[in-house]
């Protein structure tokens, strides 16, 4: 971590982020039933599974998670599309019918999250996808909004915000770089 960076949440304030969060999820779904997560490769996978703990912690069963890629689905890359990675998309339930929660580490412009619901809609036609983020940034340039949030963080368009995961993949803190 640089001179110019500062960390905005640690681990513990992750947890309770995250905790807040899967409250929220199930008062607002009235229960788990028919709840499926669906992380966003890399940060987002991450974070369903942790969220899924949570959730499972809180109402018991086992929360199905799955994971999308969407580096074919962006329409800023769409030139270079053929050059760059493609990770894998692992959803290994229905979601017909079903709740979708997207989650993903950060909310900057939408267009991630507009990627991932088309990446979504290929897999079948849910009841309803809602949005997940630890962090929202704004600066939003579609009309995208988070449904759950675990913190706002207004920044300028030069600055950065990172989250930090362990070997383990768990999240040590979020950092917000200048």
């Amino acid at each position: 971590m640089g001179e110019e960076s500062t960390v905005i949440l640690d681990g513990t304030g992750i947890r309770r982020a995250l905790t807040r969060i899967a409250h929220e999820i199930l008062e607002r779904n009235k229960g788990a039933q028919n709840l499926v997560l669906v992380g966003i490769r890399t940060g987002g996978v991450y974070l369903a599974h942790e969220l899924a703990k949570r959730l499972e912690e809180i109402e018991g069963g086992r929360m199905p998670v799955g994971e999308v890629d969407i580096t074919l689905y962006r329409d800023d890359y769409k030139g270079n599309a053929v050059h760059l990675p493609v990770g894998k998309t692992d959803i290994p339930f229905h979601i017909e019918g079903g709740k979708v929660i997207l989650v993903d580490d950060v909310l900057f412009t939408g267009r991630t999250i507009r990627a991932a619901m088309d990446a979504i809609m290929d897999h079948g036609r849910p009841a309803s996808i809602q949005l997940a983020v630890l962090v929202d940034r704004g600066h939003r340039e579609l009309p995208i909004r988070a449904d759950f949030v675990g913190r706002n963080v207004p920044t300028s368009i030069k600055e950065n915000i990172q989250v930090i995961f362990d070997e383990s993949k768990v999240p040590l803190e979020v950092v917000l770089e200048k």
